[in-house]
């Protein structure tokens, strides 16, 4: 180690040893990110903080590239106190309010097309999991219950979820990092196209049709530190995806929202290559609140509301022949069904069974058995009809958004069959 290097080690090490052995700091009872306790910031103005202490820093990394306008930015400042005077809360599955209106509509119509809708979140990590959750749902991949999703191994979702993330489901392909993993027989172009046939191995590897989508940082901050992709990468694995009819997806939380220059990554430093799902967080609510959205294109936007639509109009379909198959006339199960309650694809059948007998098994999981041998999975539960948890039995159905009205027959002809059955068998009239 070189001298200069050994004194800057040995200065290093000497601050991190003083802020961990700060007299001056009062107790915490937080329990803190960093292995010292952090100095407290009393207040700020534009990128000047003043801390505790009595010092002034310069913020030159906005929190973790969040505070894109500075502190105490006057006309945000005013906005907040406004909105205050005007409303401060509402449940978004109850109402809607201007700004969250205003806010999806400047994204959208901002996106020169990309974007159709825009879901809000409470920051980054509930953004990058919503958008996961979307990529499963949308009607563009049909429901899977084999299913995949391909990660750049430098995302940050992929390092920062890698304990929660299965290796059953999320799989890695190299990162486009050029400096360090670009061959020195290969140009730019050669480099991008090695990328873009691993990628299609990978989606050849794990059978093209249980892949759901591709993600990557369009530039990667925290985990490499601002590493961008060479010329024609996104293009290349947009390319992938749309051969194999998998999503492509971006994780735009940090640098997104203007950070590179541009509303969005993509636009300068992506191939101008839209996506069919974004997230972004940090710069959008530029620290003064926590945010993140979701943003989705026309084609996963129509295929949300094609799912919803469906889901109603299949669920009270289901919801008609339940009715028919197990409370009309003469139908054996009719005297001991409770309740048939639900609505879009969410059903339950609640049975009261009395004084019947199952030689001390649960009838809803003596259905939920019987329905599995007859070829359908449902859900059977006990307990929900006392505090006690000791009395009740309902079985639930929650088929998938882009269910069929033949799917659906079939699946209340098993059901009922399958109560029958076991009221049958347990000899009770």
């Amino acid at each position: 180690m070189s001298p200069g290097l050994a004194a800057d080690s040995a200065q290093q090490s000497h601050s991190f040893n003083a802020l961990k052995d700060s007299k001056t700091l009062k107790p915490t009872s937080i329990l803190h990110r960093t292995p010292w306790q952090p100095p407290i910031a009393l207040a700020a103005e534009g990128i000047y903080i003043d801390l505790e202490d009595g010092r002034r820093v310069i913020d030159g990394v906005g929190g973790a590239a969040v505070a894109c306008l500075g502190n105490s930015h006057p006309a945000v400042m005013q906005a907040i106190k406004d909105q205050v005077d005007k409303v401060s809360y509402v449940y978004n599955m109850q109402l809607s309010n201007q700004p969250a209106e205003a806010l999806a509509k400047r994204l959208v119509d901002t996106s020169n097309g990309a974007f159709a809708l825009c879901g809000f979140a409470s920051g980054g990590s509930e953004a990058m999991e919503s958008v996961l959750k979307l990529a499963r749902q949308t009607i563009v991949i049909p429901w899977k219950y084999a299913w995949d999703i391909v990660f750049s191994v430098s995302s940050y979702s992929a390092r920062s979820y890698a304990d929660i993330l299965d290796d059953v489901h999320f799989h890695h392909v190299s990162p486009a990092y050029a400096k360090r993993f670009q061959r020195a027989d290969e140009n730019e172009e050669q480099y991008v196209e090695r990328l873009r046939q691993e990628l299609e191995d990978k989606f050849l590897q794990l059978g093209p049709d249980t892949v759901v989508g591709f993600v990557a940082e369009t530039v990667v901050g925290a985990t490499t530190g601002v590493v961008s992709a060479p010329k024609g990468y996104f293009r290349a694995m947009k390319s992938v995806c749309d051969k194999y009819g998998a999503l492509f997806i971006l994780d735009e939380v940090m640098s997104g929202m203007g950070r590179m220059g541009t509303l969005h990554a993509w636009e300068s430093f992506g191939d101008n290559v839209a996506p069919d799902i974004q997230a972004v967080a940090k710069g959008l609510g530029g620290g003064y609140a926590s945010i993140g959205a979701i943003l989705m294109s026309q084609k996963i936007a129509d295929g949300i509301r094609d799912h919803s639509e469906n889901i109603r109009k299949q669920g009270a379909y289901l919801d008609k022949l339940l009715q028919q198959r197990l409370t009309g006339p003469n139908k054996l199960a009719a005297p001991y069904i409770f309740d048939i309650r639900g609505g879009g694809g969410f059903w339950a059948v609640e049975f009261e069974l009395g004084t019947a007998g199952f030689k001390g098994d649960s009838f809803a999981m003596l259905v939920q058995a019987r329905a599995l041998d007859n070829g359908l999975i449902v859900m059977g539960m006990t307990g929900g009809a006392n505090l006690e948890g000791t009395k009740g039995d309902h079985v639930m159905l929650s088929p998938a958004y882009n269910v069929t009205k033949e799917q659906i027959e079939k699946i209340a002809d098993i059901f009922s069959q399958s109560v029958e059955e076991v009221l049958k068998e347990y000899n009770v009239q």
